[in-house]
């Protein structure tokens, strides 16, 4: 009796419970642990009441990076910058809690309670929303729904041109012309279709092809580099990871350390704040996101332009000639 068999199905029996318990944990684990940690917000006001409300943000230990602003307008503009997720203005009529739900639902609802607890309790506190999620999704759940379809879009992209055995300058044309046209597809329902996002047709065209660009080619680009195993590389960084460690359905801030911080330097992630940044708020704090996605679309590219790579399945290897026998 043949044992390969007998061990290609135990490490099947042995791999499976595998996969989905680390599948399980990237997707629940960030998901169960959601809370404010470093979290940047402001406070404006007399210096005395605003110490005040400083201290109490900061009786949370490790929850809030409070910043300090003269008065409501700065407080305004820096919200708008991205500088912070929210501010607490100080009021002779009461607090004034300025909120951006298109940053992140989940945060502005959490500031209204964290706000509202911390103030006696018959004190009113009224709310503004500076940069509001649009009317075609308030809770930012289609935002948060399209990373994954994102992120699968790039892998396809990248192991086609793997197994298609396409090389060099067309790998990395079809890389870019497919990218191009996920970009345009998908803004065109987001935008055009859902009203999900509200900025620049083109710019958020851009930025989703970006994105999608950057997984795509640093699959291939692993690929290239790896054999066939760097697909799986590739979807263990982008899918499994990237994707549950995007915060795109709540935040970077709310997620356990350091997965908020891990999900920013992988391409989901980084799509999901320039994508923000360029829907909302007309490409404020747009730069650190954009240089991650063409760091990691730089890298791919390369790999496939440059990289000696063994020959997929699409691409048979030829025998060595045996060398011409002379008289």
């Amino acid at each position: 009796m043949s044992t390969a068999p007998n061990r290609r199905a135990v490490a099947v029996i042995l791999l499976v419970p595998l996969v989905v318990t680390l599948a399980l944990w990237t997707f629940a684990w960030p998901a169960a642990r959601i809370a404010p940690r470093d979290l940047p917000v402001g406070v404006a006001g007399p210096a005395s009441a605003a110490q005040q409300l400083e201290q109490r943000f900061e009786q949370r230990d490790g929850a809030f990076d409070v910043h300090r602003f003269d008065d409501e307008a700065a407080a305004r503009t820096a919200i708008e910058d991205r500088t912070v997720y929210g501010a607490v203005v100080v009021t002779p009529q009461g607090p004034h809690l300025l909120t951006a739900s298109a940053a992140s639902p989940v945060v502005s609802q959490l500031l209204r309670e964290a706000v509202t607890a911390s103030v006696p309790e018959d004190t009113p506190v009224r709310v503004t929303d500076v940069v509001a999620a649009p009317p075609g999704d308030p809770r930012g759940s289609v935002l948060g729904a399209s990373m994954l379809p994102l992120a699968l879009a790039g892998m396809a992209g990248g192991a086609v041109v793997t197994l298609m055995g396409l090389r060099g300058a067309r790998a990395a044309l079809t890389l870019v012309a497919s990218a191009a046209l996920v970009g345009v597809a998908v803004t065109a329902v987001t935008h055009s279709w859902l009203g999900a996002i509200t900025g620049d047709w083109w710019t958020e065209a851009g930025a989703l092809a970006l994105t999608v660009l950057a997984i795509g080619s640093a699959v291939a680009g692993l690929a290239a580099l790896f054999g066939p195993r760097g697909i799986g590389l590739g979807a263990l960084l982008m899918v499994l990871l990237g994707n549950s460690f995007s915060g795109v359905s709540s935040a970077p801030h709310l997620l356990p350390e350091p997965v908020g911080a891990i999900g920013q330097w992988l391409p989901p992630g980084a799509g999901g704040s320039l994508l923000r940044s360029v829907a909302f708020f007309d490409g404020s704090a747009a730069g650190g996101a954009a240089l991650t996605l063409s760091l990691w679309t730089l890298f791919g590219l390369a790999a496939v332009l440059f990289a000696r790579r063994a020959p997929t399945p699409a691409e048979p290897v030829e025998p060595a000639r045996e060398p011409a026998l002379t008289g």
